[in-house]
């Protein structure tokens, strides 16, 4: 959620906004970045993941929306939902704002044991826990304008009701309030809510979803700290038949490529208390568009994460219409150990995977200098996947080029250790001063041996590379479509395997 307001709107009659509020001339229509397997609404403004929990063979996605614009505005819950993680459909829009306020992000869960008491004749009920955030409370400035709040669904989702007992946990008196994260803890048999409060994470119990406990707080003085705390989530992960809880915080500003970011800790979470293994800064994603991603809940062991691909650097004015923004492809997490330490790796779902067609493979290429592959490799749609493998890492790139002379650079700079992504000639970029340029992630994986998966759709890349240890994801805009592929390499480096292959999937 967004760390500060950036529209000054009273509540009142925000369901009938005036035309003269919300209405910007919209941008012509650019469905050359429309992407195909990430989820974008048909129309309008969204930002982070919502409410993502799993029910009957159902993805659901809810997201933060607004309706009325193109620019982020009066916050709603949009809805999407997937039997796939890949095919995806908009539904009606789930949270509409009310007198309490905007509907701020959060999480859902199912409460299979009725424990809120909303179930009625057998039937399970869904639960959202979110945000109410009251602007003009904030205009009074008593910091107690973002309060947790509760709706449940009784059609699988399909429709939701406000609890008429809203708010369930008021404010006690903190500026930035807000993006519960629950989920029911087995051991210490009570709903755990994980929830950003200003410059730390809160973390608080409840047997029922209505009534909450403190039970202690985190961060205070430890991980990035270059803006407010928001988006948590808390989940444990296993790794040699151990298990460790894995907690995410998303920070905006303060991200390694400046604007927003995600980082995470990984330690021991007691049911009452996280305590993390160590002090070394970790993020989720070192590209400049992953933001405040969370897991989907009642998948079990399985944890499977999706972010926000933009930065608030310049979210609101990418050149997309008549959406903006779309969401990453979704990714399963695991822990890795090098060295001393633990890390989260990110993988896309295999899901994603499967939509690669039968793929075009070159072996044993010796790179020096420039080599071009567009005779062998032809780029034929802006769907792909490429990967890449080799037993001794060294300087090198792959390059995407188009007719107007544009380049996106991918590589891996030895003498610093990091991968890189460079859009500085990608294409659009005058829309922002901070959207050009080279952006770097370490090398976390010691092995002189190096894979590479790398994503593509319309208008975005996402790298993961050896096995996940480092992951990078960024948009760009080219004028055309990248057509042609080469190498580069000034050392000279040997790739053992580079594949293409086409990637299909629709949104609906």
């Amino acid at each position: 959620m967004k760390k500060a307001l950036l529209l000054a709107l009273s509540l009142t009659g925000l369901a009938t906004i005036s035309q003269a509020q919300t209405v910007k001339p919209v941008p012509p229509a650019t469905p050359q970045y429309r992407p195909a397997y990430h989820f974008t609404p048909a129309a309008h403004w969204m930002n982070d993941p919502n409410g993502m929990v799993y029910y009957k063979g159902t993805y659901h996605l809810f997201f933060q929306h607004y309706p009325e614009g193109m620019e982020w505005g009066p916050m709603h819950w949009g809805h999407a939902t997937s039997p796939d993680l890949v095919n995806w459909k908009e539904q009606s829009i789930a949270l509409f704002p009310d007198k309490l306020g905007m509907i701020f992000s959060g999480s859902a869960v199912v409460d299979e044991n009725n424990t809120s008491g909303f179930g009625k004749n057998g039937q399970v009920p869904l639960v959202a826990i979110f945000t109410h955030h009251n602007a003009d409370e904030e205009k009074k400035g008593t910091q107690k304008h973002q309060n947790q709040s509760l709706a449940y669904s009784l059609d699988e989702g399909k429709t939701w009701t406000k609890y008429e007992g809203n708010p369930v946990l008021p404010n006690p008196g903190i500026q930035d309030f807000r993006d519960p994260k629950v989920s029911w803890n087995p051991v210490a048999k009570k709903w755990v809510m994980t929830l950003a409060t200003k410059d730390r994470i809160t973390f608080y119990s409840s047997p029922n979803l209505k009534e909450w406990t403190k039970l202690s707080e985190f961060g205070e003085k430890l991980g990035a700290h270059g803006g407010v705390w928001e988006c948590p989530d808390l989940f444990p992960l296993t790794l040699n038949g151990k298990t460790y809880w894995v907690l995410l915080v998303s920070i905006n500003p303060g991200g390694p490529n400046g604007g927003s970011a995600t980082q995470y800790f990984v330690g021991q979470f007691d049911g009452n208390t996280f305590t993390p293994q160590t002090t070394t800064q970790k993020w989720v994603d070192w590209g400049k568009d992953n933001y405040a991603g969370v897991t989907w809940g009642n998948t079990g062991a399985r944890k499977i994460f999706l972010g926000w691909m933009s930065n608030w650097e310049y979210a609101n004015q990418a050149p997309t219409s008549p959406w903006r923004s779309a969401m990453t492809t979704p990714r399963d997490l695991a822990l890795k150990q090098v060295g001393s330490e633990l890390y989260l790796t990110s993988t896309p779902v295999p899901e994603v995977t499967k939509l690669a067609q039968p793929a075009q493979t070159l072996k044993n290429l010796t790179v020096k200098g420039e080599l071009g592959l567009s005779d062998k490799l032809r780029i034929t749609s802006p769907q792909f996947q490429l990967k890449l493998s080799t037993k001794q890492l060294q300087d090198f790139a792959v390059v995407l080029s188009n007719a107007s002379g544009e380049e996106l650079v991918i590589g891996y700079d030895k003498k610093d250790n990091n991968y890189f992504i460079d859009r500085s000639q990608a294409g659009l970029s005058g829309f922002s001063s901070t959207f050009s340029g080279r952006h770097p992630g370490p090398r976390l994986a010691t092995s002189p041996a190096a894979n590479l998966t790398l994503l593509f759709d319309a208008a975005s890349v996402e790298l993961f590379a050896d096995g996940g240890l480092t992951t990078m994801t960024e948009i760009f805009f080219p004028k055309q479509p990248f057509t042609q592929l080469k190498l580069r390499s000034v050392a000279g480096m040997t790739v053992d395997a580079l594949s293409y292959s086409t990637l299909t999937g629709t949104v609906k």
